[in-house]
């Protein structure tokens, strides 16, 4: 387990590289390299924290919280071996693990007293009441099938089951939720600074230095695991057995890094107030998807 902790961390900025060379090459622009969310930490790491008088503990503890739940959801997540023995992995257990972070963020923000930070925090929370419910439904589709909520079950019965309408709808579905819970475009824009539409990056204006790594690099290793999860439960199938697992959980990982950054290009930033509509049409896909089974 902490081998893995250990990867994911580690392979997390890179992934958030592809993500970002690839929307720029998509958009005709040099783009970023691979390797630049890495230089991007060691700057942040290098520079010392800067606390407001006012702040409580709780601003200056929220970081490293962010980060601990961002390491608990990475040891936790289906990767190459799905029966590691574990009888606690409950997908539960992740999806409550990412939200206290979330939660201890969004606190965070409203105790620096700053006017952005209170908004993006008061954003946070009203698209993560719409993602929650649904991403629960969408991981229902699997629940069912592996007959409980441990993950190493749910990805070994995600694995035996065939293509179907069924998974096709759950895998659109969670694909949508993955947009959303890792606050990318069309739903937030990880790369604006613009009062009208950011959200995530609104909560964390007022860190500066080791903080402000701590948040992007637990950023990057939610984005991580949130695609594993995707990865594992809705993309699962190894054909024939031509290459070995390690090496398609590395490819379907790719894949994905670039659908996300096409949907990023190919999409605009929705009003706030249309998230719901958006959410629920995600929804009702999850709901077709148990119909379907």
């Amino acid at each position: 387990m902490l081998i893995q902790v250990v990867v994911l961390a580690m392979l997390a900025p890179l992934v958030a590289g592809v993500i970002k060379n690839t929307k720029g090459k998509m958009q005709s622009r040099k783009g970023p390299g691979y390797f630049q969310v890495y230089y991007d930490l060691r700057k942040f790491f290098k520079k010392d924290n800067v606390f407001s008088p006012t702040v409580s503990w709780i601003f200056k503890a929220a970081p490293y919280i962010y980060f601990a739940t961002a390491l608990g959801a990475a040891a936790l997540a289906p990767t190459l071996l799905f029966d590691r023995g574990l009888h606690y992995d409950s997908i539960f257990v992740l999806i409550y693990m990412l939200g206290l972070g979330r939660f201890f963020l969004a606190l965070a923000s409203l105790d620096a007293g700053s006017t952005f930070g209170g908004m993006g925090g008061s954003r946070e929370m009203f698209i993560n009441v719409l993602v929650e419910p649904v991403m629960m439904l969408t991981l229902l589709t699997v629940a069912l099938r592996a007959n409980g909520t441990v993950m190493s079950q749910m990805a070994g019965a995600a694995a035996s089951s065939g293509i179907s309408l069924s998974a096709i709808l759950a895998a659109i579905a969670f694909l949508i939720l993955t947009v959303a819970e890792t606050g990318r475009i069309p739903v937030d824009n990880p790369d604006t600074h613009l009062e009208l539409t950011m959200v995530h990056e609104g909560m964390v204006l007022e860190y500066c230095g080791r903080s402000v790594g701590l948040i992007f690099w637990g950023s990057a290793i939610k984005q991580l695991v949130t695609i594993i999860l995707m990865v594992n439960f809705f993309l699962p199938w190894n054909p024939a057995g031509i290459l070995p697992p390690v090496v398609w959980l590395i490819l379907k990982v790719l894949v994905i890094a670039v659908v996300l950054a096409g949907i990023e290009t190919g999409t605009n930033k929705m009003r706030l107030f249309r998230l719901p509509g958006l959410l629920i049409a995600t929804g009702c896909l999850s709901l077709l998807a148990i119909i379907a089974m």
